[in-house]
């Protein structure tokens, strides 16, 4: 549903009453929660050895009191910001055997409600998601595996890490133009650490993406992975 000022744009009406959620906070619950769907999202199922949580800010000095800790974890387990799990969710990581802690320390220029996840799968490979909420339920993705991307998971979208080769953008776009001509890229940002090092681009698409992109994506020269994370 929404309502059109006159001389302005629409607005939908949950962007004004916010999600729905448990909990009493958009921002240090339901926001929390869609950052640990990011993490679930990128771990496809697999399941972390250990995960070491760093909250900054707001989030580093209200979590217990809002309930962050448990809305962060119920995100990384797979739950939605309206589900009853996330009132046990410390609980229920624990029984299924995931190793964790909370960290509090300020991230230098940080958003004021900012986590940083990573994490570590038993076969020793690591990765992490440095984001905030930002407010109504809203986040805003900053980094994943240590290199800039810009995503709010409003658009299902693909990471493509790679090294960074000439041709490979070129690659990856002119793979996506001929065997998925209905994909529509709504928005296409690219970003490195170092000429020649590994870089990602990120890849927002209107309409759902799938996994076939995803897999095809993985077959192109110098791409290293690429990471569905589907609308959340």
């Amino acid at each position: 549903m929404a309502k059109t000022y006159d001389g302005g744009e629409a607005v939908n009406i949950f962007d004004i009453i916010g999600p729905v959620m448990i909990g009493p906070s958009s921002s240090h619950t339901a926001g929390a929660v869609r950052l640990g769907r990011v993490v679930n999202k990128i771990l496809d199922g697999r399941k972390p050895k250990e995960v070491d949580i760093t909250l900054s800010g707001s989030f580093a000095r209200t979590y217990k009191g809002h309930g962050t800790d448990r809305a962060l974890l119920a995100g990384i387990l797979g739950y939605h910001s309206w589900d009853a799990e996330i009132r046990d969710a410390l609980d229920i990581a624990e029984e299924r055997g995931y190793c964790y802690r909370f960290i509090t320390r300020d991230i230098p220029g940080a958003h004021p409600n900012t986590a940083a996840i990573r994490w570590v799968l038993p076969d020793g490979a690591e990765g992490s998601v440095v984001g905030a909420s930002i407010g109504g339920g809203n986040i805003r993705v900053d980094e994943v595996n240590g290199l800039r991307v810009d995503f709010n998971g409003d658009y299902s979208t693909i990471l493509v890490i790679h090294l960074d080769r000439p041709g490979v953008i070129a690659d990856v776009t002119q793979l996506m133009r001929s065997k998925y001509p209905d994909a529509n890229i709504a928005n296409f940002r690219l970003s490195r650490r170092i000429r020649g090092g590994e870089s990602i681009m990120t890849i927002e698409f209107d309409g759902g993406a799938t996994e076939s992109m995803a897999a095809d994506l993985r077959e192109v020269d110098n791409v290293i992975n690429a990471l569905l994370i589907r609308q959340l």
